[in-house]
């Protein structure tokens, strides 16, 4: 099997060795991986301001950067939730429509790429630590995923998880909530921080990276001991 990969802002510009550890766990399973170096954004930022006319026309780019009938797997629940719930906002009964609605067929979020369509559980990670896991609301809400993470993490040798209290409430990122209510959008990150402290673990885990780059600013500031990890990257540990 060949896809292709979608590698969002956040991972891009802050993490990309989780664009990495994406590819090495896929190539694990055997898939042939494609990199299409013109790809940018999918418009969610855009979208959520309000800014339609300029998230259409990122829009039109992704869809067409995306134009082979392959799957598209990416590492973010939220921008492919963006993709397959906002884009028929943008392209339907346009020009577009069937590209759009073929797109939207195929793109996944790799947790869930990998559980429904691989079929696959156990990746042969290992990871000696007490992990806590955070549903991220665009991951959970707009996207549907639940059980996929938890059960990769689940086969991971050495991991142990343990649910926070809340773990379905809001981290406080929000995109550009977090700029424009700096002080609501603290406070949850606190609350969140502190649900996870209590349940003894080490790493709060995570599909998205823009709640864990919130988190972790926290954490940092603060000097908790905590520390964040993008599933792809628990995936390709240990081997």
């Amino acid at each position: 099997m060949t896809v292709d990969i979608f590698v969002p802002c956040f991972i891009d510009q802050i993490f990309p060795e989780t664009a990495f550890n994406m590819v090495k766990v896929l190539e694990r399973l055997d898939v042939t991986v494609n990199y299409n170096p013109n790809q940018t954004c999918c418009g969610q930022m855009s979208f959520n301001s309000g800014f339609w006319d300029e998230s259409k026309a990122i829009g039109e780019k992704f869809i067409k950067d995306f134009s082979n009938d392959r799957y598209v797997v990416a590492p973010s629940a939220s921008c492919v939730g963006m993709v397959k719930n906002y884009y028929p906002e943008l392209f339907h009964n346009t020009a577009l429509h069937i590209e759009y609605k073929q797109l939207q067929k195929n793109i996944y979020e790799f947790s869930d790429f990998l559980v429904n369509v691989l079929n696959a559980r156990n990746i042969g990670a290992e990871l000696n630590a007490v992990i806590t896991y955070h549903d991220a609301c665009a991951a959970l809400r707009e996207y549907g995923l639940t059980d996929q993470p938890r059960k990769l993490l689940q086969n991971v040798k050495g991991l142990e998880l343990r649910e926070m209290a809340e773990n379905e409430v809001c981290c406080g990122f929000g995109g550009t909530f977090s700029v424009k209510h700096e002080a609501i959008s603290t406070a949850m990150a606190q609350q969140k921080v502190q649900n996870a402290l209590d349940t003894g673990a080490e790493y709060i885990v995570s599909t998205e990276a823009s709640c864990l780059m919130h988190l972790d600013a926290y954490i940092k500031r603060h000097k908790v001991p905590l520390k964040i990890m993008h599933l792809a990257d628990v995936l390709a540990s240990g081997w």
